[in-house]
């Protein structure tokens, strides 16, 4: 069985949490189409790394819906979560996805060139 630090447990939990009130709670279009990717919790509780993506590309408009969704965000947050501290919250895009996307494109083409060259060999 794992053994989990309590930071890590929050985290995970402020993830889920946050996840169901971007989806059900926030009206903001600009935040409608962004993924909580993963949640870092400061030891101390003090404040949260809030990471995030948006696949059309508009990410600096959703950290913009976010930010100014914070204060509902947290205070949503510490209805649901039981902690003598609430951390502040920071939105960080993650831009991991689209970097792993843009590496998936690039091998295509690259097996796909390949497969051209060996075609052409074939044939000849």
């Amino acid at each position: 069985m794992a053994n989990f630090a309590r930071t890590d447990r929050v985290a995970q939990q402020i993830q889920r949490e946050l996840a169901e009130l971007v989806r059900l709670e926030i009206s903001d279009p600009r935040v409608k189409l962004v993924t909580i990717t993963g949640v870092e919790v400061a030891n101390d509780y003090s404040h949260a790394k809030i990471f995030f993506t948006r696949l059309d590309g508009k990410h600096e408009e959703a950290q913009q819906g976010l930010e100014r969704a914070g204060g509902f965000l947290r205070s949503q947050l510490a209805r649901s979560l039981k902690l003598r501290i609430m951390p502040q919250l920071h939105f960080v895009f993650d831009a991991s996805v689209e970097r792993g996307s843009n590496l998936s494109q690039l091998i295509d083409r690259a097996v796909a060139a390949d497969q051209q060259m060996i075609d052409k060999e074939a044939s000849e």
